[in-house]
């Protein structure tokens, strides 16, 4: 348990979880370390449900949809920091990508691309051709707090445990100070 959040072994509450994380972690050899908490869905954006749910910024990450074009090819990535942090999307991340200028994919396309709702985007379960580009203090963070695809639940898992996604990279100083 994490703040006042009640959790339970995220495979038990498929009806917590977006259809593509529900796939995802059926198919994933940590699966056993991923919980599921319902929360209410009003305040799913971070601020508010640190607040709400007594969870530290320090322990809640963000996952961030940014998109660069590159020969006339959009390309999409993931960055996971914490929410004391903001991603350097143009910075390190538009480096990984291999882009000349790299933003925030627009909620649209973050939506139809993911097959999750906004405000609830997780790194498990993207696309496999999708770098999944996690800070390193996330992936050090012992018991971290992120999105579960929908609004209306968060999962807590081992930040390390992160790092083992599918195409999943651990990046030093990807998350910047607010």
């Amino acid at each position: 348990m994490m703040g006042t959040l009640q959790t339970a072994p995220a495979l038990d509450h498929p009806e917590l979880l977006a259809a593509p994380v529900l796939e995802a972690l059926r198919g994933w050899d940590r699966a056993g370390e991923v919980y599921v908490a319902p929360i209410d869905a009003g305040l799913a954006d971070t601020a508010a449900f640190c607040e709400a749910y007594q969870v530290g910024l320090d322990v809640s990450a963000n996952c961030v949809v940014i998109a660069g074009k590159r020969e006339g090819v959009v390309r999409y990535a993931a960055c996971l920091v914490l929410a004391t942090t903001r991603a350097d999307v143009n910075g390190v991340a538009r480096r990984q990508l291999d882009v000349r200028k790299a933003s925030f994919a627009p909620m649209d396309a973050a939506t139809s691309e993911t097959g999750m709702e906004y405000g609830g985007i997780t790194p498990i379960g993207l696309p496999g051709a999708w770098p999944i580009l996690v800070d390193a203090a996330v992936a050090a963070t012992p018991n971290v707090i992120i999105g579960s695809g929908i609004r209306g639940s968060k999962i807590a898992l081992p930040g390390k445990s992160l790092a083992d996604l599918p195409g999943a990279l651990v990046i030093e100083g990807l998350g910047i100070p607010s």
